[in-house]
């Protein structure tokens, strides 16, 4: 149930031969977000469970399950911005009652990154999805 941007990664890390590449690309897709407004990066919005800063602000469209799901995002670490930018990718545009049927952790596996992100990455990836789903949760009710 990927969306068309998350599609065009996997296609894209397809390509991409060994982990430092891929790590790079990560990185680059972080880079290319635009940054969050300081005034957002509250803790209402931090995201706890993350060894990096981490910032989830959610965008809803409409009401009720059909609602449109999207999200901004900023970390003080640049691979953990990447991240955000991969999430957004696979949550962006969906309903919310699509989000909590995604499985986020089959999807990223699709990108290699769970055999190379350290537990603590690992462990922050997952906080992430967690708020995900929740805020979608919360909507869709």
């Amino acid at each position: 149930m990927a969306t068309d941007a998350f599609e065009e990664i996997a296609e894209t890390f397809e390509f991409l031969d060994d982990w430092e590449d891929r790590y790079r690309h990560v990185i680059e897709l972080g880079r290319a977000m635009p940054p969050l407004d300081e005034a957002l990066k509250v803790p209402a919005t931090k995201v706890t469970g993350c060894a990096s800063q981490v910032w989830l602000v959610p965008r809803i469209e409409g009401t009720g399950p059909e609602a449109q799901f999207g999200f901004d995002g900023d970390s003080d670490a640049m691979i953990v911005k990447g991240l955000i930018a991969i999430l957004r990718a696979l949550y962006g545009g969906l309903s919310v009652a699509e989000v909590g049927r995604v499985d986020a952790a089959a999807e990223m596996a699709r990108l290699g990154l769970d055999e190379h992100l350290s537990s603590q990455r690992s462990n922050g990836l997952r906080a992430m999805v967690q708020r995900v789903r929740e805020t979608a949760a919360l909507a869709a009710a």
